[in-house]
């Protein structure tokens, strides 16, 4: 019950008047710890978080004035009521300028502190609820494509915001389809560089011979085809940021040149002979464990070490539960503002047990795709994938709940079951996976996967 969670201090220095107050506060029930001078006020109300603080105005060690000053600069501070005698009532008033919340005066009848409490515990509510509304607000303008009700994800956020200060590279961890492109463009906006360019590149979308061209630029000649000079993303990201989306995907000739450019702030386009400058940050994120790349001599360590300055992991969804249903409201709304779809409990309850090995990015298309299907329905449970519906039962959902099997198996059984749902089309069943056509490409021919005939 609401009274039962209303703390107060009660800071008293008549200890007959403090044990009679206290006890008849707890018969109201409310939490009550009392302090017998202002020091001890104080230090109580630096240790713990109280709703409402009553003060005695005369007090040894430290008046009620004194109480009160410290109180309002405390993070969450009480709201304070001055108890008063007679002879210091207009004192009383000068406190509530300070900011006390109002005064009683002895002799108080408790009925009359139990109002007082009651009232002055709802402003207090009303603030703090201010606050967090202000704090949702001021991150919703700063990670407006970002919607999460995560305590993680919410830590994400922050650490995002505190990098985003820095100049230095972040390195951004997490499966496909967790929201990294999402959390660069972020750190993007917030940094000192908003002003300038933000480009981007998928290292794994691009063949090999062209990525070298697309990152550093050509001169006319370079190659065959290469009829007028082109500016690569480090020049036209000059001022701004560079972001480089699967970048354990760079081939080992690559990844010298990209390091050599990181650390000398210089490079030569493809064909040419004069060095350019330029001034980049370099935002990276992969799927991938780079440390293990390393240690596999697949990725360069002294480049790992110049990107890994900073690091930003973000949870897969399956970790995050508490987003599925704020997510897949969101992504239903988003696509249909007028009549979307409503999910049933049931629905949800499926969309909570599946696993979501292509996290958010899944679940936005299916959300999307339903909200199209369904508009001004319910979704049950029949309506969602049939992999996702039945991912409880472990009964061929793609998720080998309960078995003893490998991530190989997994993933496995994952693409499979996507490929199934987009009837075999490669390019929307990499972007539910969060990964490029050629690296879905690779993988059918990896497992040996075959589309029925």
């Amino acid at each position: 019950m609401a009274e039962t969670s209303i703390r107060i201090l009660l800071a008293e220095d008549e200890r007959n008047l403090s044990r009679i107050l206290e006890t008849q506060l707890r018969k109201k029930g409310f939490e009550v710890e009392v302090a017998y001078d202002g020091r001890q006020a104080v230090e109580l109300l630096r240790d713990s978080e109280f709703d409402v603080a009553l003060v005695d105005l005369v007090m040894p060690e430290l008046d009620g004035i004194g109480v009160l000053r410290e109180a309002v600069d405390l993070d969450a501070p009480p709201e304070v009521v001055i108890v008063t005698g007679n002879g210091t009532v207009e004192t009383a008033i000068a406190a509530m300028k300070l900011g006390a919340y109002d005064y009683v005066t002895k002799p108080c009848r408790v009925a009359e502190l139990e109002m007082l409490v009651r009232r002055a515990f709802e402003k207090r509510q009303l603030a703090v609820e201010n606050v967090r509304l202000q704090t949702r607000l001021s991150r919703h303008e700063e990670f407006p494509e970002i919607v999460t009700a995560s305590a993680a994800m919410e830590e994400v956020l922050e650490l995002a915001r505190k990098v985003a200060a820095s100049d230095s590279a972040v390195l951004i961890c997490g499966e496909s389809g967790t929201g990294k492109e999402l959390i660069a463009r972020a750190i993007h906006r917030l940094s000192p560089r908003a002003d300038g360019p933000l480009t981007d590149i998928n290292c794994a979308a691009i063949q090999e011979n062209l990525l070298e061209s697309e990152l550093f630029g050509h001169e006319r000649g370079a190659f065959t085809g290469a009829m007028t000079r082109k500016l690569g993303l480090f020049e036209l990201a000059d001022g701004g940021t560079l972001f480089m989306d699967e970048i354990a995907e760079l081939a080992p000739r690559l990844q010298s040149k990209l390091l050599r450019a990181l650390e000398m702030g210089e490079f030569f386009r493809v064909g040419g002979t004069q060095k350019v400058g330029t001034d980049i940050r370099l935002l990276a994120a992969t799927n991938r464990e780079l440390d293990i790349e390393v240690a596999e001599g697949n990725f360069r360590d002294d480049l790992y070490y110049r990107i890994n300055t900073l690091t930003i992991f973000i949870p897969p969804l399956r970790e995050r539960l508490e987003d599925i249903p704020v997510l897949a409201r969101h992504f239903l709304k988003k696509q249909l503002t007028a009549n979307p779809p409503e999910l049933t409990d049931e629905a949800l309850d499926a969309l909570i047990a599946y696993g979501w090995p292509g996290n958010v990015r899944e679940l936005r298309n299916i959300m999307e795709r339903l909200a199209i299907l369904r508009a001004g329905q319910e979704i049950q449970p029949q309506d969602l994938p049939r992999d996702l519906s039945q991912s409880r039962r472990g009964d061929g959902g793609g998720q080998l709940v309960g078995q003893d099997v490998s991530l190989e198996d997994l993933e496995r059984a994952h693409i499979e079951a996507v490929l199934r749902r987009e009837n075999w089309h490669q390019g929307r069943a990499a972007d539910t996976l969060g990964i490029s056509a050629k690296t879905l490409y690779r993988k059918i021919r990896t497992y040996g996967l075959e589309r029925p005939s």
